[in-house]
């Protein structure tokens, strides 16, 4: 069994360009991948598509989540469901934003 921290993930995610959002590798095995997003206010994780389910726990802050059938507000304790090949992205607007994605089955796993 692992147990994860996120507030303590989430202020170690790193970026290679500061206007992108800092991203974590949490837990990576061949069934199912789970990435922490800190989004900094203004920054965003563009729209597209995943062969597998993804599941998006909002961990802390406020945002805004896109899908198929358009944009959403979320907040902390949200949790956004989407199918195979259905669109997503999500942005920090006022505020910072944390959010884990569960990716499921692990891309590489289809």
């Amino acid at each position: 069994m692992n147990v994860y921290y996120a507030p303590d993930l989430a202020a170690a995610a790193v970026t290679a360009n500061a206007s992108r959002p800092a991203t974590a590798l949490i837990h990576d095995s061949a069934d199912a991948r789970v990435v922490l997003f800190r989004i900094a206010p203004g920054q965003q994780v563009p729209v597209h598509t995943s062969a597998s389910t993804v599941l998006l726990i909002v961990i802390s802050g406020a945002g805004v989540v896109a899908g198929a059938s358009g944009d959403r507000d979320v907040r902390a304790g949200d949790i956004i469901a989407y199918d195979v090949d259905e669109p997503h992205g999500m942005r920090a607007n006022e505020e910072p934003l944390v959010i884990a994605a569960v990716i499921a089955p692990r891309p590489t796993a289809h």
